[in-house]
């Protein structure tokens, strides 16, 4: 067993706690905010291309357009809930481990602001990389019918395990080299699990969260951590 559904489970319980509740309250409205001022943008720029591109197609235009800024949003509220996460991961990864793991939370290095910010901003700029290459495959799929939303779902089952596994591992990581506790297998069902709670309303402001203290449970048991409570 690799652990991941009692990690979430773990997870899942200690939303309640203050100090996990102040974070998702603080992601939570950041995360909306960058969102409502990327919609807006997105909503500007499709008008100017209908009125300079798509004058002459009428419903068709506006239908393709409306499909587009649909698509669009949905990939843009994962990248940028995940950015906003990342950039509070440190204390996100503290609240678990002050519960939890008391021993490990004295023994962690301070992540730096300067540090978070370029993580973040790493973990924004590979997920839209990422999904920018795989996009030819997922419209290839499209003829398969759910082809491409399965394809979608590996291939950030596999980003997300990676972002979540660094947002409980850097604390511990007290040099470059230092290998990650958390096996490949694990980390891809970890990722799936927060993938698909991304596509669920209003989980999907949750799942971020969730998936962060999750890595911490998973990270601690493999390095033999004891639980704390």
């Amino acid at each position: 067993m690799t652990g991941v559904p009692s990690a979430l489970l773990r997870a899942i319980g200690q939303l309640g706690d203050r100090a996990v509740l102040a974070i998702v309250a603080k992601s939570m409205a950041i995360t909306l905010a960058i969102f409502a001022a990327l919609a807006l943008a997105l909503w500007e720029l499709l008008g100017w291309a209908a009125e300079h591109y798509a004058a002459g197609y009428g419903a068709a235009g506006a239908a393709l357009g409306l499909v587009l800024g649909v698509v669009a949003a949905w990939l843009l509220f994962r990248f940028v809930a995940l950015a906003v996460v990342q950039f509070f991961a440190d204390e996100i990864v503290l609240a678990v481990e002050r519960r939890h793991y008391p021993q490990a939370a004295a023994s962690a290095r301070t992540i730096p602001f300067r540090e978070e910010l370029a993580n973040s901003l790493a973990a924004l700029a590979r997920a839209v990389l990422v999904n920018l290459v795989a996009l030819p495959v997922g419209l290839v799929l499209l003829v398969t019918g759910v082809g491409t939303a399965l394809w979608f779902w590996a291939v950030n089952a596999w980003l997300l395990g990676r972002e979540l596994q660094d947002m409980a591992w850097l604390r511990h990581a007290h040099s470059p080299g230092a290998p990650p506790p958390m096996s490949g297998g694990t980390r891809f069902l970890l990722g799936g699990a927060i993938a698909a709670l991304l596509l669920v309303p209003f989980a999907n402001l949750l799942a971020p969260v969730i998936g962060a203290a999750a890595a911490t449970h998973l990270v601690q048991r493999r390095k033999g951590v004891g639980n704390g409570a």
